[in-house]
């Protein structure tokens, strides 16, 4: 499945962590994933159009950038993980561990290598954990299957990708960090623009529910009347 075209330049400029803003100025994503499947890769290249084949292994960084996203400069910042997760039997203390992380993040995505079946099966316990985290079935989440280039080493085809996209309710498509710096930022972009989508409509959500309806005039001749009553029962 392809996203919609959203190639737009983006502005890198840095700003402060968790920088304050007006809501809908800044959006908050996490990238989820096993160990090794290129998830800083697919940062980097996303907020500086370059690759970097190689890192140690990270235990957790934060990125934040100023980016142009349909004609607005919008804070956006990155959360890297560490190999979050590994399907054995003590997945449930690590993903226990990424709580903080899942509660912070408004957008998701999941990335498996395409190279990697054991990454792939990570996927749905980390979709799973998010979803109690965030009952609402609206945070976006998208399943990324990366390192499409090497498809003489593919051990998920793209057709298990998609099948577990559909029975998640999710969005999934396939991309190589390597090769195609436009397929990542378009990702990106995508997600971004759901967040955003969703803060302007709790934003309205909000305003609507701060309204209090004006009490109704009251009407003066009933007032009379009502008064006038008392008077005369009091009499007599």
């Amino acid at each position: 499945m392809r996203l919609p075209s959203m190639s737009q330049p983006f502005l890198l400029a840095p700003i402060a962590e968790c920088a304050p803003g007006p809501p809908g100025a800044q959006v908050r994503l996490a990238v989820l994933g096993a160990r090794g499947v290129g998830k800083s890769a697919m940062i980097v290249r996303f907020l500086t159009k370059r690759f970097i084949g190689d890192y140690e292994p990270n235990t957790g960084s934060l990125y934040s950038r100023l980016v142009h996203l349909d004609g607005d400069h919008v804070a956006v910042q990155i959360q890297d993980t560490p190999a979050c997760i590994q399907v054995q039997e003590d997945c449930v203390q690590v993903l226990d561990s990424l709580s903080r992380c899942v509660k912070w993040a408004e957008g998701f995505l999941l990335v498996y290598s395409i190279t990697d079946y054991s990454s792939y099966q990570s996927v749905q316990p980390l979709y799973q954990h998010i979803r109690k985290v965030h009952p609402d079935a609206k945070t976006p989440i998208i399943i990324v299957g990366n390192k499409a280039d090497l498809l003489h080493a593919r051990q998920v085809q793209a057709k298990e990708g998609l099948q577990l996209a559909n029975e998640l309710g999710s969005l999934f498509l396939e991309i190589s960090t390597s090769e195609d710096s436009q397929g990542v930022c378009d990702v990106f972009q995508y997600l971004c623009k759901e967040v955003s989508k969703l803060q302007h409509a709790g934003s309205a959500d909000r305003r609507r529910s701060s309204i209090i309806p004006r009490p109704k005039s009251p009407n003066m001749q009933d007032l009379k009347r009502r008064f006038k009553q008392a008077l005369s029962s009091k009499v007599k």
